[in-house]
């Protein structure tokens, strides 16, 4: 397995800590990984996006430029990189914030109201954890045992009463029929 994953939004979208939930998950399933952030000097409401490699192998670049998995939280980020997507790979789109649908038909697109489903259970800061848990369905790039483990080592130690709402977000993400 190698697998290429790119994670785009605005800062504050939790764009980078996604990236960081994947990385660390995978490490602790003994996989080689890689986690490149960017974000742009605004941070919050700047752009911001995360490179990440899951792969029995070691990882040679953490550079990013053909990705097996798109996650797109804003329109910007779906226009700046839907055509860099590998053929045949997925692309899982926050559809509360991005009307459109992919123009490419090669690729499998996942349209999950993240945003909206956050604020629907309360927890309106975890559309990106809804998206992971679906990534984690419908791609197999990581699995779902252990995941609280993963959460705590990523989830900062002052904000450790956080992981089970984070896991309720990716079991939403996960159980999301589209």
């Amino acid at each position: 397995m190698y697998t290429q994953i790119l994670i785009a939004g605005f800062g504050g979208q939790g764009v980078l800590f996604a990236g960081k939930v994947l990385a660390y998950k995978g490490l602790t399933e003994e996989k080689q990984i890689s986690w490149l952030p960017s974000y742009g000097p605004e941070m919050r409401g700047g752009t911001a996006n995360c490179s990440v490699i899951v792969s029995d192998t070691p990882v040679g670049s953490p550079i990013v430029h053909e990705p097996d998995i798109l996650i797109v939280m804003n329109l910007p980020s779906l226009d700046k990189y839907e055509g860099a997507v590998s053929k045949g790979g997925y692309a899982f789109v926050d559809s509360t914030l991005i009307e459109r649908k992919l123009e490419r038909t090669d690729v499998k697109a996942f349209y999950i109201p993240a945003t909206k489903m956050a604020r629907d259970l309360g927890i309106p800061t975890l559309a990106n954890m809804i998206i992971v848990g679906k990534v984690i369905k419908e791609t197999g790039v990581v699995s779902m045992d252990g995941l609280r483990d993963a959460l705590a080592k990523t989830v900062s130690a002052k904000h450790q009463d956080l992981i089970d709402i984070n896991l309720k977000a990716i079991e939403a993400g996960y159980n999301f029929k589209d």
